[in-house]
């Protein structure tokens, strides 16, 4: 289970890294639905994303901050679900955005679930 959460964790990081990478190259315009999100919140969107990158593998470096993965990945779930809300209320009717969102926040749950409660990679001392 630690090797299939560490896979997940890493791939989920580059995915994240590529995201903000794209959302400073590209306006919020570029995707239809997320017309709302002000240019300077997608900018710091980008920002988050890409400490939320660098969470999600720094326990493989530093065991003590262990506890960053599942927050940065609970983080991750919550700017996809809000992408998501944002699509519905935008009246758009592909809704292929939002079933991709839906995925990667599906795969953040679980990492920060095996992260909390499967295999912890912080044992508590006990």
């Amino acid at each position: 289970m630690n090797i299939l959460l560490w896979v997940l964790q890493i791939i989920l990081a580059l995915h994240t890294a590529m995201g903000a990478v794209w959302k400073f190259s590209n306006p919020e315009q570029t995707v239809p639905s997320l017309n709302a999100i002000p240019h300077g919140a997608w900018l710091g969107m980008a920002v988050f994303e890409l400490a939320c990158s660098v969470c999600l593998i720094l326990p493989a470096f530093y065991k003590p901050l262990a506890v960053l993965a599942p927050i940065a990945a609970l983080c991750i779930a919550a700017e996809m679900l809000l992408f998501s809300v944002l699509h519905l209320s935008s009246g758009e009717t592909n809704h292929g955005p939002m079933i991709y969102w839906l995925v990667v926040a599906a795969v953040c749950v679980f990492i920060a679930y095996g992260r909390f409660a499967l295999k912890p990679l912080v044992q508590v001392a006990g």
